[in-house]
Protein backbone atom coordinates (compact mmCIF):
# COMPACT_ATOMS: atom_id res chain seq x y z
CA UNK A 1 0.00 0.00 0.00
CA UNK A 2 1.44 3.40 -0.98
CA UNK A 3 1.49 6.41 1.36
CA UNK A 4 -1.51 8.04 -0.39
CA UNK A 5 -3.68 4.94 0.13
CA UNK A 6 -2.43 4.66 3.71
CA UNK A 7 -3.41 8.26 4.48
CA UNK A 8 -6.81 7.77 2.86
CA UNK A 9 -7.42 4.61 4.91
CA UNK A 10 -6.34 6.34 8.12
CA UNK A 11 -8.65 9.30 7.38
CA UNK A 12 -11.57 6.92 6.76
CA UNK A 13 -10.79 5.17 10.05
CA UNK A 14 -10.76 8.46 11.98
CA UNK A 15 -14.07 9.55 10.40
CA UNK A 16 -15.61 6.16 11.26
CA UNK A 17 -14.43 6.16 14.89
CA UNK A 18 -15.59 9.76 15.41
CA UNK A 19 -18.92 8.93 13.76
CA UNK A 20 -19.66 5.91 15.92
CA UNK A 21 -18.67 7.62 19.19
CA UNK A 22 -20.66 10.77 18.43
CA UNK A 23 -23.60 8.52 17.54
CA UNK A 24 -23.29 6.62 20.84
CA UNK A 25 -22.94 9.92 22.70
CA UNK A 26 -26.23 11.38 21.41
CA UNK A 27 -28.20 8.10 21.61
CA UNK A 28 -29.74 9.11 25.00
CA UNK A 29 -31.82 11.66 23.05
CA UNK A 30 -33.29 8.84 20.96
CA UNK A 31 -34.07 6.65 23.96
CA UNK A 32 -35.75 9.59 25.71
CA UNK A 33 -37.81 10.30 22.59
CA UNK A 34 -39.33 6.83 22.97
CA UNK A 35 -41.04 7.77 26.25
CA UNK A 36 -43.63 6.80 27.47
CA UNK A 37 -42.74 3.34 26.12
CA UNK A 38 -41.41 1.34 29.08
CA UNK A 39 -37.69 0.54 29.10
CA UNK A 40 -38.30 -3.21 29.29
CA UNK A 41 -40.52 -3.02 26.17
CA UNK A 42 -37.74 -1.18 24.32
CA UNK A 43 -35.23 -3.85 25.40
CA UNK A 44 -37.26 -6.73 23.92
CA UNK A 45 -37.80 -4.83 20.67
CA UNK A 46 -34.10 -3.98 20.56
CA UNK A 47 -33.07 -7.64 20.94
CA UNK A 48 -35.39 -8.77 18.16
CA UNK A 49 -34.75 -5.91 15.75
CA UNK A 50 -30.96 -6.04 16.16
CA UNK A 51 -31.14 -9.74 15.23
CA UNK A 52 -33.23 -8.90 12.15
CA UNK A 53 -30.91 -6.08 11.00
CA UNK A 54 -27.78 -8.16 11.60
CA UNK A 55 -29.29 -11.19 9.84
CA UNK A 56 -29.96 -9.10 6.73
CA UNK A 57 -26.49 -7.52 6.88
CA UNK A 58 -24.73 -10.86 7.50
CA UNK A 59 -26.64 -12.49 4.62
CA UNK A 60 -25.51 -9.69 2.30
CA UNK A 61 -21.88 -9.51 3.45
CA UNK A 62 -20.96 -13.07 4.45
CA UNK A 63 -21.31 -16.37 2.62
CA UNK A 64 -24.01 -18.79 3.81
CA UNK A 65 -21.38 -21.44 4.58
CA UNK A 66 -19.46 -18.96 6.75
CA UNK A 67 -22.60 -18.30 8.80
CA UNK A 68 -23.45 -22.01 9.14
CA UNK A 69 -19.87 -22.82 10.17
CA UNK A 70 -20.38 -20.89 13.41
CA UNK A 71 -23.48 -22.94 14.28
CA UNK A 72 -21.52 -26.19 13.94
CA UNK A 73 -19.14 -25.18 16.74
CA UNK A 74 -21.08 -25.99 19.94
CA UNK A 75 -18.55 -24.46 22.34
CA UNK A 76 -18.44 -21.26 20.32
CA UNK A 77 -22.24 -21.08 20.21
CA UNK A 78 -22.52 -21.47 24.00
CA UNK A 79 -19.92 -18.77 24.50
CA UNK A 80 -21.75 -16.43 22.13
CA UNK A 81 -25.07 -17.09 23.91
CA UNK A 82 -23.43 -16.24 27.26
CA UNK A 83 -21.99 -13.04 25.75
CA UNK A 84 -25.42 -12.22 24.32
CA UNK A 85 -27.06 -12.56 27.74
CA UNK A 86 -24.40 -10.31 29.28
CA UNK A 87 -24.69 -7.55 26.66
CA UNK A 88 -28.49 -7.72 27.02
CA UNK A 89 -28.10 -7.10 30.76
CA UNK A 90 -25.81 -4.16 29.92
CA UNK A 91 -28.33 -2.75 27.44
CA UNK A 92 -31.14 -3.20 29.97
CA UNK A 93 -29.30 -1.26 32.68
CA UNK A 94 -28.31 1.47 30.22
CA UNK A 95 -31.73 2.01 28.64
CA UNK A 96 -33.50 1.92 32.01
CA UNK A 97 -30.98 4.41 33.43
CA UNK A 98 -31.31 6.83 30.48
CA UNK A 99 -35.12 6.77 30.59
CA UNK A 100 -35.06 7.15 34.39
CA UNK A 101 -32.89 10.30 34.13
CA UNK A 102 -29.66 8.73 35.38
CA UNK A 103 -27.52 9.59 32.34
CA UNK A 104 -24.74 11.01 34.53
CA UNK A 105 -24.32 7.61 36.19
CA UNK A 106 -24.09 5.88 32.80
CA UNK A 107 -21.34 8.36 31.86
CA UNK A 108 -19.42 7.50 35.03
CA UNK A 109 -19.90 3.82 34.16
CA UNK A 110 -18.45 4.16 30.68
CA UNK A 111 -15.54 6.25 31.99
CA UNK A 112 -14.51 3.59 34.51
CA UNK A 113 -15.24 0.69 32.13
CA UNK A 114 -11.75 0.78 30.50
CA UNK A 115 -10.25 0.63 34.00
CA UNK A 116 -12.40 -2.39 34.92
CA UNK A 117 -11.41 -4.07 31.63
CA UNK A 118 -7.78 -3.41 32.57
CA UNK A 119 -8.37 -5.00 35.98
CA UNK A 120 -9.95 -8.05 34.35
CA UNK A 121 -6.97 -8.30 32.03
CA UNK A 122 -4.58 -8.42 34.99
CA UNK A 123 -6.48 -11.02 37.02
CA UNK A 124 -8.04 -13.17 34.28
CA UNK A 125 -5.52 -12.97 31.45
CA UNK A 126 -2.25 -12.34 33.37
CA UNK A 127 -1.68 -9.06 31.55
CA UNK A 128 1.06 -6.78 32.89
CA UNK A 129 0.08 -3.65 34.81
CA UNK A 130 2.43 -0.71 34.29
CA UNK A 131 2.63 2.09 36.87
CA UNK A 132 0.51 4.47 34.82
CA UNK A 133 -2.38 2.02 34.63
CA UNK A 134 -1.96 1.24 38.34
CA UNK A 135 -2.33 4.96 39.14
CA UNK A 136 -5.38 5.13 36.85
CA UNK A 137 -7.02 2.22 38.69
CA UNK A 138 -6.36 3.84 42.07
CA UNK A 139 -7.80 7.17 40.84
CA UNK A 140 -10.88 5.41 39.49
CA UNK A 141 -11.36 3.67 42.84
CA UNK A 142 -11.00 6.99 44.70
CA UNK A 143 -13.62 8.56 42.41
CA UNK A 144 -16.12 5.79 43.18
CA UNK A 145 -15.35 5.99 46.93
CA UNK A 146 -15.97 9.76 46.86
CA UNK A 147 -19.46 9.21 45.41
CA UNK A 148 -20.20 6.42 47.92
CA UNK A 149 -19.03 8.57 50.86
CA UNK A 150 -21.20 11.53 49.79
CA UNK A 151 -24.41 9.73 48.84
CA UNK A 152 -23.88 6.88 51.34
CA UNK A 153 -24.82 4.36 48.66
CA UNK A 154 -23.05 2.53 45.88
CA UNK A 155 -23.32 4.04 42.38
CA UNK A 156 -24.97 0.80 41.29
CA UNK A 157 -25.92 2.00 37.81
CA UNK A 158 -22.39 3.17 36.99
CA UNK A 159 -20.83 0.00 38.37
CA UNK A 160 -23.49 -2.17 36.70
CA UNK A 161 -22.81 -0.61 33.29
CA UNK A 162 -19.02 -0.85 33.74
CA UNK A 163 -18.88 -4.38 35.13
CA UNK A 164 -21.39 -5.98 32.73
CA UNK A 165 -19.67 -4.47 29.68
CA UNK A 166 -16.27 -5.52 31.04
CA UNK A 167 -17.48 -9.10 31.54
CA UNK A 168 -18.88 -8.99 28.00
CA UNK A 169 -15.49 -7.77 26.72
CA UNK A 170 -13.72 -10.60 28.56
CA UNK A 171 -16.14 -13.14 27.06
CA UNK A 172 -15.42 -11.75 23.59
CA UNK A 173 -11.64 -11.90 23.98
CA UNK A 174 -10.22 -14.27 21.38
CA UNK A 175 -13.49 -14.58 19.43
CA UNK A 176 -12.48 -14.18 15.80
CA UNK A 177 -15.87 -13.19 14.44
CA UNK A 178 -16.74 -10.11 12.33
CA UNK A 179 -18.77 -7.61 14.46
CA UNK A 180 -22.03 -8.00 12.52
CA UNK A 181 -21.81 -11.80 12.65
CA UNK A 182 -20.98 -11.72 16.35
CA UNK A 183 -23.89 -9.41 17.19
CA UNK A 184 -26.19 -11.55 15.02
CA UNK A 185 -25.50 -14.71 17.03
CA UNK A 186 -25.52 -12.84 20.34
CA UNK A 187 -29.11 -11.76 19.67
CA UNK A 188 -30.31 -14.59 17.39
CA UNK A 189 -30.83 -17.12 20.19
CA UNK A 190 -32.69 -14.56 22.33
CA UNK A 191 -34.76 -13.22 19.42
CA UNK A 192 -37.51 -15.93 19.46
CA UNK A 193 -38.10 -15.36 23.18
CA UNK A 194 -38.11 -11.58 22.63
CA UNK A 195 -40.62 -11.95 19.77
CA UNK A 196 -42.97 -14.05 21.94
CA UNK A 197 -42.84 -11.40 24.66
CA UNK A 198 -43.52 -8.68 22.07
CA UNK A 199 -46.62 -10.53 20.78
CA UNK A 200 -47.84 -11.05 24.34
CA UNK A 201 -47.43 -7.43 25.52
CA UNK A 202 -48.91 -6.01 22.32
CA UNK A 203 -51.91 -8.35 22.65
CA UNK A 204 -52.33 -7.12 26.24
CA UNK A 205 -52.16 -3.50 25.07
CA UNK A 206 -49.08 -2.65 27.17
CA UNK A 207 -46.45 -2.68 24.42
CA UNK A 208 -45.02 -0.11 22.05
CA UNK A 209 -48.25 0.31 20.05
CA UNK A 210 -50.00 1.76 23.10
CA UNK A 211 -47.70 4.81 22.93
CA UNK A 212 -49.04 5.85 19.52
CA UNK A 213 -48.08 5.49 15.86
CA UNK A 214 -45.18 7.97 15.76
CA UNK A 215 -43.50 6.57 18.88
CA UNK A 216 -43.89 3.05 17.51
CA UNK A 217 -42.40 4.20 14.19
CA UNK A 218 -39.36 5.55 16.08
CA UNK A 219 -39.09 2.28 18.03
CA UNK A 220 -38.72 0.35 14.76
CA UNK A 221 -35.33 2.01 14.19
CA UNK A 222 -33.72 0.78 17.43
CA UNK A 223 -32.16 -2.26 15.71
CA UNK A 224 -30.65 -0.18 12.92
CA UNK A 225 -29.47 2.51 15.35
CA UNK A 226 -27.71 -0.18 17.40
CA UNK A 227 -26.06 -1.99 14.49
CA UNK A 228 -24.98 1.02 12.40
CA UNK A 229 -22.39 2.48 14.83
CA UNK A 230 -20.95 -1.02 15.27
CA UNK A 231 -20.31 -1.16 11.53
CA UNK A 232 -18.49 2.18 11.78
CA UNK A 233 -16.52 0.90 14.77
CA UNK A 234 -15.56 -2.28 12.91
CA UNK A 235 -14.41 -0.23 9.92
CA UNK A 236 -12.32 1.98 12.21
CA UNK A 237 -10.77 -1.02 13.99
CA UNK A 238 -9.35 -2.22 10.67
CA UNK A 239 -7.84 1.14 9.72
CA UNK A 240 -6.47 2.83 12.86
CA UNK A 241 -4.34 1.72 15.79
CA UNK A 242 -5.77 0.14 18.94
CA UNK A 243 -4.36 3.09 20.89
CA UNK A 244 -6.40 5.65 18.93
CA UNK A 245 -9.41 3.33 19.03
CA UNK A 246 -9.17 3.04 22.82
CA UNK A 247 -8.65 6.76 23.28
CA UNK A 248 -11.83 7.46 21.32
CA UNK A 249 -13.87 5.55 23.94
CA UNK A 250 -13.98 8.69 26.09
CA UNK A 251 -15.83 10.73 23.45
CA UNK A 252 -19.30 9.17 23.84
CA UNK A 253 -19.57 9.37 27.66
CA UNK A 254 -18.32 12.98 27.52
CA UNK A 255 -21.06 13.91 25.04
CA UNK A 256 -23.63 12.06 27.17
CA UNK A 257 -22.39 13.88 30.29
CA UNK A 258 -22.82 17.32 28.71
CA UNK A 259 -26.25 16.31 27.36
CA UNK A 260 -27.33 15.15 30.82
CA UNK A 261 -26.33 18.47 32.42
CA UNK A 262 -27.27 21.04 29.77
CA UNK A 263 -30.03 19.32 27.76
CA UNK A 264 -31.75 16.95 30.17
CA UNK A 265 -31.05 19.22 33.19
CA UNK A 266 -30.08 16.41 35.55
CA UNK A 267 -28.93 17.37 39.04
CA UNK A 268 -25.15 17.47 39.14
CA UNK A 269 -23.84 17.44 42.72
CA UNK A 270 -20.41 18.98 43.43
CA UNK A 271 -19.10 15.59 44.57
CA UNK A 272 -19.97 14.16 41.16
CA UNK A 273 -17.84 16.85 39.53
CA UNK A 274 -15.00 15.99 41.95
CA UNK A 275 -15.41 12.28 41.13
CA UNK A 276 -15.33 13.02 37.39
CA UNK A 277 -12.18 15.13 37.75
CA UNK A 278 -10.47 12.34 39.72
CA UNK A 279 -11.51 9.73 37.15
CA UNK A 280 -10.43 12.00 34.26
CA UNK A 281 -7.01 12.43 35.87
CA UNK A 282 -6.84 8.64 36.17
CA UNK A 283 -7.76 8.31 32.50
CA UNK A 284 -4.92 10.69 31.57
CA UNK A 285 -2.49 8.36 33.34
CA UNK A 286 -4.20 5.37 31.70
CA UNK A 287 -3.77 7.01 28.28
CA UNK A 288 -0.10 7.72 28.94
CA UNK A 289 0.39 4.04 29.85
CA UNK A 290 -1.42 2.94 26.69
CA UNK A 291 0.67 5.33 24.58
CA UNK A 292 3.94 4.03 26.04
CA UNK A 293 2.89 0.43 25.33
CA UNK A 294 1.88 1.48 21.82
CA UNK A 295 5.25 3.13 21.23
CA UNK A 296 7.03 0.01 22.52
CA UNK A 297 5.05 -2.17 20.12
CA UNK A 298 2.83 -3.88 22.76
CA UNK A 299 -0.27 -2.43 21.10
CA UNK A 300 -0.65 -2.42 17.34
Amino acid sequence: MNSLDSKKEYREGIISVLGCNIWWGIMPIYWQWLKPIDSWVIIFYRIFLVAVVCAIAAWKVHAKEEIMEVLRNRKLVLRIIAAGIMITINWSIYIWAVNSDHIIQTSIGYYIEPLVVCLFGVFLFREKLNRYKAIALVMGFIGVVAVVAYFKEMPTIALGVAVTFSIYTAMKKGLKLPPIMSLLFETLFLAPFALMVIFYIEAKGIGGLSAGGFKYFLLMFCGLFTAFPLVLFANAANKISMFVLGLSEYISPTIALFLSIFYFKEDFAPVQLIAFVIIWIGLIFFTIGEYKEYKNGSIE
